[in-house]
């Protein structure tokens, strides 16, 4: 029987004569290494599988140029991922990867993109599955004006249009399958990338809303049956309020309420609606809102709390 504080130098336990314990001691820490790095291959793999979004997604935004290759494809008369009405008059689109479609954040947003032949202007309306941080896919319309078709891929830089002036103000189309109960609205014609929307109905204060990856901004147990006034706020700071924003799910309704410059001088209190987009609006939809406009401090976005 040994002494206590005797104990043999090997730490071999009692009952086995033939395995030091340092010697299990080091097995065991490889099997710790081994399973730490089975489960984190496990994430990794559960994190592609379901769609997680990078790290750092966030649209193109400021003064940044970004250095990839095009594609072109056709959208036919969808409004792309953005779940807009239809492609715009000028059929000049753009999908981009999801790191930069950063779950709908780039929807309604403009690029400038640089080709072999040329610029052109594109909206962002539809996200490519296929491509990287550093491809982007055109509309036909647009590649044929900064590339030869037949080379099917062209080198490119691109960059975020600040404040791009616009034909009109703020769209609002409410869901179809919206309710007093269940909020859900699109904004249209805002330019910059969006960074918040709030609503509120008739009586109680401004709800925030979240955005989802179809590009509705929603509540979930709703605001009520309206009307409604929504403030919107894009990623340089810039703010501004609709107001007779009404229950009338698939309608476009246009508003005199913008977060830049229009094309053109202001528009009447009863603008004229394009035909390929919303019916005639009522006096509800062509109310003029209160708009306030928020100092732009560069051409900087505000932070993101996501990167």
């Amino acid at each position: 029987m040994t002494a206590p504080g005797t104990e043999p130098d090997n730490d071999t336990p009692a009952g086995d004569s033939t395995t030091p314990r340092s010697s299990r001691r080091v097995r065991r820490w490889w099997a710790g290494v081994g399973v730490a790095a089975l489960a984190a291959v496990l994430g990794i793999t559960l994190a592609v599988r379901g769609g997680a979004a990078p790290a750092c997604a966030a649209p193109p935004s400021g003064n940044t140029v970004h250095r990839g290759t095009a594609s072109f494809y056709d959208a036919g008369r969808s409004g792309g991922t953005c779940s807009f009405p239809g492609p715009p008059a000028d059929r000049r689109y753009v999908a981009l990867g999801s790191s930069q479609y950063a779950k709908a954040a780039a929807c309604g947003s403009y690029l400038d993109v640089t080709g072999p032949k040329g610029t052109v202007r594109v909206l962002v309306m539809d996200q490519c599955d296929g491509c990287g941080s550093s491809k982007i896919d055109l509309s036909d319309e647009a590649f044929t004006r900064i590339a030869g078709r037949s080379q099917g891929i062209a080198s490119v830089t691109y960059r975020a249009v600040v404040d791009p002036p616009l034909d009109g103000g703020l769209t609002f189309r409410l869901k179809g399958g919206a309710s007093q109960y269940w909020f859900a609205v699109q904004v249209g014609n805002h330019g910059n990338p969006l960074r918040s929307v709030e609503a509120k109905g008739p009586t109680g204060g401004f709800r925030k809303t979240a955005r989802q990856t179809d590009n509705y901004w929603t509540v979930e147990d709703g605001i009520g049956p309206g009307p409604y006034t929504i403030r919107v706020t894009d990623v340089y700071g810039h703010r501004a309020t609709a107001t007779g924003i009404r229950m009338t799910p698939k309608q476009v309704q246009r508003t005199t309420a913008s977060l830049v410059a229009a094309v053109s001088s202001p528009p009447s209190p009863t603008p004229t609606p394009s035909p390929s987009l919303s019916p005639s609006p009522t006096a509800a939809e062509s109310a003029a809102p209160a708009t306030t406009v928020e100092a732009l401090a560069g051409a900087a976005a505000l932070a993101d709390s996501r990167c």
